[in-house]
């Protein structure tokens, strides 16, 4: 996003109220629960929350983005709470408002709303000269609409906005439809049913064929560029105008925790990643990610996003810090490791460098889960993988084989090292069960010593003969045009010769030390490589 053309956040604004505490009675005069109030901490809401949010995560120059936000506000105590929360943020360019900030107060017991009591609510005035100058340099634009005057407010300079600047619109079924041109419009599942003229009932309604269906009608009747359908914890898909097959974004991880604020974060990531170049699809994979990381993370009650006050102005550390995924994944395992250790159950783990995972690596994995009770895969890092291979390796970078792995269902975690052998890993995770494929012999492993300082035991499965990820590269190699060898391949010892059925005799990848595939570097008798990672 240029330096000097702004994100513009668009909308009315809200102050959200959390009163805290714990029911655990009953009135004497009805029979509703008694709430003993703990604390009380108020946010900025709707609009104001979408402004915050767009600055809390730097962009990619580790640089937050000026954001200014277009609201309407009062001169209650309300309105001056919410001034006081936002003005350390985003710059807020203020329409008149005749009555008050509408507040929404909910009533928690142990985090869980028991009810909202809502109030306020007023007339937007005028627009001014100084929001017209805003929105006219403006390099994208992000209406949070609440069906509250705002956004119907501006609809004319909007609508002229739209024929030449990125819009991001997050309708409201209470207020207008989006500006004909805008870029992306984002409504939630139930706010597309409600928006969505068609009669005509739909036999997948709930599935992902019809949410698309609904998006690529609204993208029509809007003649917007695209519409995402946000679906919670499914995930979101989009589509454009006439659509058949929308465009499933799942979400990347489980998030089990308060909604509130979720849809304010996923518009303001997609406006922030259209500002920052990305295209419909992939502003839409990001605000997702982000999304689901953010209730995952507490949402609006998360400290860190108000500076560790809940209710408090957000801080420089409201994004959390980038989490490597070797590290988050070593995390898991440990966790993983003592949770079944501590219930007697078996650990089991296997390693190796799973560089184009094949038909011997699932076999070999999904035989190792059957041997206990949790299988735990210990990765050559990337750096481990050049170390053993050589340049060119590994063809597949760290986290997308974490990725891969993680999503057979016989693996339970993933664990990488950066060694040249796992034997600091396995003290830490201390598995039962050491599982190796091929003809190996425990004299050969460097790991059966350090297995046996805690009772550890070392276990060989066969492999599946003609499987290697030497042999994948190499006819993938061929498939290029690369006259046999595959890029990534060079010419090695007889140490990595893998054995390929139909592959024309034996391919060979790089490897000064002629050493074998696999976490511990060692071929088995005659170069048989086993199960080749």
């Amino acid at each position: 996003m240029p330096r000097n053309r702004p994100l513009v956040v668009v909308g009315d604004t809200l102050l959200d109220t959390d009163v805290e505490g714990q029911a655990s009675r009953l009135a004497p005069d009805a029979p509703a629960p008694v709430l003993d109030v703990s604390e009380e901490h108020s946010r900025p809401g709707g609009a104001g929350l979408a402004a915050v949010l767009a600055t809390a995560f730097p962009g990619p120059d580790a640089e937050r983005p000026r954001v200014v936000l277009v609201t309407a506000l009062g001169t209650s105590r309300s309105d001056q709470l919410v001034r006081d929360l936002l003005a350390p943020h985003v710059e807020v360019l203020e329409l008149p408002l005749r009555g008050s900030v509408p507040v929404k107060t909910r009533l928690c017991a142990e985090g869980r709303p028991l009810l909202r009591v809502d109030r306020g609510g007023g007339t937007v005035g005028p627009v001014t000269d100084e929001v017209r100058a805003a929105l006219a340099g403006a390099h994208t634009v992000l209406v949070a609409d609440y069906g509250r005057g705002v956004a119907a407010r501006l609809r004319a300079e909007l609508a002229v906005l739209a024929g030449h600047t990125q819009v991001v619109w997050d309708p409201h079924p209470r207020g207008e439809p989006p500006v004909p041109g805008a870029r992306l419009v984002t409504p939630n599942a139930a706010e597309a049913t409600a928006l969505c003229a068609d009669p005509h009932p739909d036999a997948d309604g709930e599935g992902l064929h019809g949410h698309g269906r609904r998006g690529a009608a609204l993208a029509t009747a809007w003649r917007s560029a695209a519409v995402t359908v946000t679906l919670g914890r499914r995930g979101a898909v989009l589509a454009r105008p006439g659509d058949e097959a929308p465009l499933y974004f799942p979400p990347l991880q489980e998030a089990d925790g308060d909604p509130c604020g979720a849809g304010d974060c996923f518009a303001a990531t997609a406006a922030r990643a259209l500002a920052e170049g990305a295209l419909p699809e992939e502003a839409t994979q990001e605000a997702v990610r982000q999304s689901g990381a953010f209730v995952a993370a507490g949402g609006v009650r998360n400290p860190r996003l108000w500076g560790g006050v809940p209710g408090g102005a957000p801080s420089a550390s409201a994004a959390p810090p980038p989490v490597r995924a070797a590290d988050r994944s070593l995390t898991d395992a440990r966790a993983l490791a003592a949770s079944v250790r501590a219930r007697g159950g078996t650990v089991v783990a296997t390693g190796g460098c799973f560089d184009l995972l094949h038909a011997g690596h699932v076999g070999m994995l999904q035989n190792a889960r059957r041997t206990g009770d949790c299988l735990i895969v210990c990765l050559n890092s990337d750096v481990s993988v050049r170390r053993l291979k050589g340049e060119g390796r590994p063809i597949t970078p760290e986290a997308d084989r974490i990725s891969v792995l993680a999503g057979l269902d016989c693996v339970d975690a993933v664990a990488v090292f950066d060694e040249h052998t796992p034997e600091l890993l396995l003290r830490d995770l201390r598995p039962h069960v050491w599982v190796k494929g091929g003809d190996y012999g425990t004299e050969r492993l460097p790991e059966a010593g350090t297995l046996e300082e805690w009772g550890g035991r070392v276990l060989l499965l066969p492999y599946l003969d003609g499987r290697s990820t030497t042999a994948l590269a190499r006819r993938a190699g061929r498939s290029a045009g690369a006259g046999g060898t595959a890029g990534t391949a060079g010419a090695g010892s007889t140490g990595e010769t893998a054995r390929a059925s139909g592959a024309g005799g034996a391919a060979q990848v790089a490897d000064p030390g002629g050493r074998a595939a696999g976490s511990d570097g060692r071929g088995g008798p005659g170069g048989r490589p086993g199960v080749e990672s």
